[in-house]
């Protein structure tokens, strides 16, 4: 079998004319490119350069042979694409986060991607995502922190924005955008497990009283029947249902928060090692991610 570097050294020696250009591609000393183009005609058995004083030239059979050599490094490195692509469809992407919304990215994303991808819902502290990525029980995992270890990569995928959904008829909704502070003394009706946003809401809004609820669709049901504030994000939208029940809720305004602390960026962290499984994963997250 001839060493692909050997069909490599021909098809830039056809390219270039000469064995000092081809060489200097190449990275390698004039004598090694000499010394591999001898051992490319023993092993073919054929006279491929003729050689000239100070110059070779390919003969009929090197240009043939050169031809023949580009179409087979193709060949080989299509191989070896088809081959990584398939196996991207053979590997399960364990998607776990620390904050409810990216979930729903991932959700949204689950039945396009020929990837498989299984998505746990329960949130993760922060605390575990290194620990979690390292013993391979997630494959990528979302939160607020720019991870980077020796072996634990991350990227920005986006940020995710917070914003109140007030009653019509109360002063503070007469606004396109609204302060935590304007919040104050308000009764909000929220998410039990949101993360890293129960702290912020909790510190920045002065007076507020909260009540959790463990499931999205008692808080759904409560805030249907109630005059009660909620929280959302720009990534709720891509929530079953969203629409519809902004449609059918009339008597709410959604208003942006416009503190910094309610602009949350979003990082994607995963083994340094896996990135050629999830890149094109995150490509998926970065193009549908709400403004």
């Amino acid at each position: 079998m001839i060493d692909n570097y050997l069909l490599e050294e021909l098809v830039t020696f056809a390219q270039t004319k000469t064995l000092a250009k081809a060489a200097q591609q190449l990275h390698v000393t004039q004598p090694t490119l000499t010394r591999g183009m001898q051992k490319l005609e023993t092993e073919l058995g054929v006279q491929l350069f003729q050689r000239r004083p100070n110059r070779i030239v390919l003969t009929a059979t090197g240009v043939f042979a050169a031809e023949t050599a580009a179409k087979l490094l193709q060949q080989n490195q299509s191989f070896a694409t088809t081959i990584r692509n398939f196996d991207q469809t053979q590997t399960v992407v364990k998607i776990r986060s620390v904050l409810p919304g990216p979930l729903m990215i991932a959700e949204h994303t689950q039945s396009q991607s020929p990837q498989k991808i299984q998505i746990d819902s329960t949130l993760l502290p922060r605390t575990q995502v290194s620990q979690s990525l390292e013993n391979n029980t997630a494959t990528l995992i979302f939160s607020d922190q720019n991870l980077a270890t020796d072996q634990i990569s991350s990227q920005l995928i986006g940020i995710e924005s917070l914003a109140v959904n007030l009653n019509k008829f109360m002063y503070q909704a007469n606004q396109t955008t609204i302060h935590f502070a304007d919040l104050k003394n308000l009764s909000f009706i929220v998410l039990n497990d949101i993360g890293p946003w129960r702290k912020i809401i909790q510190q920045a809004i002065p007076g507020a009283k909260f009540f959790y609820q463990a499931q999205q669709d008692a808080l759904m049901e409560i805030t249907a029947y109630s005059d009660f504030p909620y929280f959302s994000t720009n990534l709720s939208k891509l929530a079953p249902g969203y629409q519809r029940r902004v449609i059918e809720d009339d008597s709410r305004v959604r208003i942006p928060l416009s503190d910094d602390q309610a602009q949350m960026p979003v990082y994607a962290s995963y083994l340094t090692r896996q990135s050629a499984i999830v890149q094109p994963l995150l490509q998926q997250f970065q193009e549908i991610w709400p403004d």
